[in-house]
């Protein structure tokens, strides 16, 4: 192909670095395709910075030592995941220590509570009971559970008032 009296080759051979690429180099190959990998994972641009400037650091203490690193891109990215990992679990090691673990809740003491209930519900009158039960544990309105007992409403309110009462008191 020619462009004005030019030779102009496409997709010719490409230049086969002599060596491995300087630390510079590879810095301004790979830098931004790992921060925003990073801030993609952790969402924070500050963590993304941090986390890519440690891997870039551990890349640069084994420089000399280069020839026993496979592959230095991929090194930075394992040792930037690593990183986000380490993170990760120290905060989950940090909240445990400050936030206790909600205690099991054990089922038996669900039965416990219902036989407790039953026996102070039968420390007082059926009537009281019917109402305490129909208004507070089955959420009906006084008018509703009047209509249930065959009773005023102000007549279940007093048996319910009643009834709490009597329940304080045992």
């Amino acid at each position: 192909m020619q462009a004005e009296g030019k030779v102009v080759e496409l997709g010719g051979e490409r230049e086969v670095p002599a060596g491995p690429p300087s630390f510079d180099e590879l810095f301004l190959e790979v830098h931004d395709r790992l921060y925003r990998a990073l801030y993609f994972i952790t969402g924070s641009s500050a963590d993304a910075k941090e986390l890519m400037q440690d891997a870039f650091l551990k890349l640069w203490e084994r420089w000399d030592r280069l020839d026993t690193i496979e592959d230095p891109v991929a090194y930075l990215f394992r040792v930037a995941l690593n990183g986000v990992r380490m993170r990760e679990r120290r905060a989950r090691v940090a909240a445990r220590k400050i936030l206790p673990a909600a205690a099991a809740r054990d089922p038996f003491d669900d039965v416990h509570v219902r036989d407790d209930v039953r026996r102070m519900l039968r420390g007082i009158s059926p009537r009281q009971r019917t109402a305490i039960v129909l208004i507070e544990i089955f959420g009906y309105s006084s008018e509703e559970a009047a209509r249930i007992m065959g009773v005023q409403p102000t007549t279940v309110r007093v048996l319910a008032s009643q009834g709490r009462a009597a329940l304080r008191e045992s």
